[in-house]
This record gives structure tokens, C-alpha cells and sequence, in this order.
């Protein structure tokens, strides 16, 4: 490349808006979330094979008995595909059963089974404690603005992003 080439390319450059993703919120809370979530991953991982996804189903399911894979994906902010192959890996492995919703046939519900119980009563208080270990850095002042901000970004931010 010659040198009027390059200052022509750096000029083109220069001229575009560059997205810093380390300065970027959505990027950075996402890489936050993904490291927390590979940490937290290998409690459930190791001792019983799961992946995240499946986890996420199971401690779901605890909460909310009864239902189903598309509450289960919209609760999660899941994708259906990922929702719908965990919910089939935790069939076939016994951690969860399914079930027709009484007054409507053709509408399944899930639930967790005997053995999902158990992963989920072994691993959630160590679940716990990570979390607790995580936050242990932070002041108690400052934990409750985090809760704060974090609601009025999920509510109010979200609603203002999708404002046209």
C-alpha cells in the first residue's frame, strides 16, 4: 500500500464512528454476565453434567412449577431452540417431567422431578454463596444502588431503547 493509500484509508476511517466495545455497556455487562455465568457453570457442570442453559430451566422451574418451555424462555430472555433442547436433555435424563395442562390438551407443562429436586437443593446454596462472594467487593450502599440501576435500566431503559 502505498502512503497516499494509507492516508486515504485512515482518512475513510476516521470519517465512521468506531463502537470502543470495552467502553460499551451492553458488551461489557454481557462479558460480566458471561464470566460470572462460567464460573457458576462449573459447580452444576462438574457435579452433574449440566450446561447453562439446563440450569437455568431447573432453577426456573423451581421457582415456577407447571410451566411451560415458551414461560420458561421468556423469563430466561432464552432463546426458544436453546430452551427446547434442554428441556429435552433434562427428560431424557430424569431432571425434570412433563405433563398436559388439565383444561388444555395440546398446552405441556413442566416440573422438576425427584432427581431435579435434589440437583436443585445441592447446587443452589452454593449458587448462593458465589454470588454473595461476587457481591462482597461492594459496599451495602453500593449493592442497593446496583439493584436500583439495574431495575430502572431493565424497566425504563429497555422501554426508552425501543422507543422509535
Amino acid at each position: 500500500m502505498s502512503s497516499s493509500d494509507y492516508s486515504k484509508s485512515t482518512s475513510i476511517r476516521a470519517s465512521h464512528v468506531l463502537l470502543d466495545l470495552e467502553q460499551f455497556l451492553p458488551y461489557r455487562i454481557s462479558v460480566l454476565s458471561n464470566r460470572v455465568s462460567g464460573n457458576i457453570a462449573r459447580l452444576y457442570g462438574e457435579r452433574y453434567g449440566l450446561a447453562i442453559p439446563e440450569w437455568r430451566v431447573i432453577t426456573i422451574l423451581a421457582l415456577y412449577p407447571g410451566s411451560s418451555a415458551s414461560e420458561v424462555s421468556e423469563r430466561t430472555a432464552m432463546d426458544k431452540v436453546a430452551v427446547s433442547r434442554a428441556v429435552a436433555r433434562l427428560l431424557e435424563r430424569g431432571f425434570i417431567k412433563r405433563e398436559t395442562h388439565g383444561d388444555d390438551r395440546r398446552r405441556s407443562v413442566l416440573a422438576l422431578s425427584a432427581a431435579g429436586f435434589e440437583v436443585y437443593e445441592t447446587i443452589a446454596p452454593l449458587v448462593i454463596e458465589m454470588e454473595r462472594r461476587l457481591m462482597s467487593v461492594l459496599t451495602e450502599e453500593e449493592e442497593q444502588g446496583l439493584e436500583r440501576l439495574i431495575t430502572r435500566l431493565a424497566e425504563a431503559g429497555l422501554a426508552r431503547m425501543n422507543e422509535a
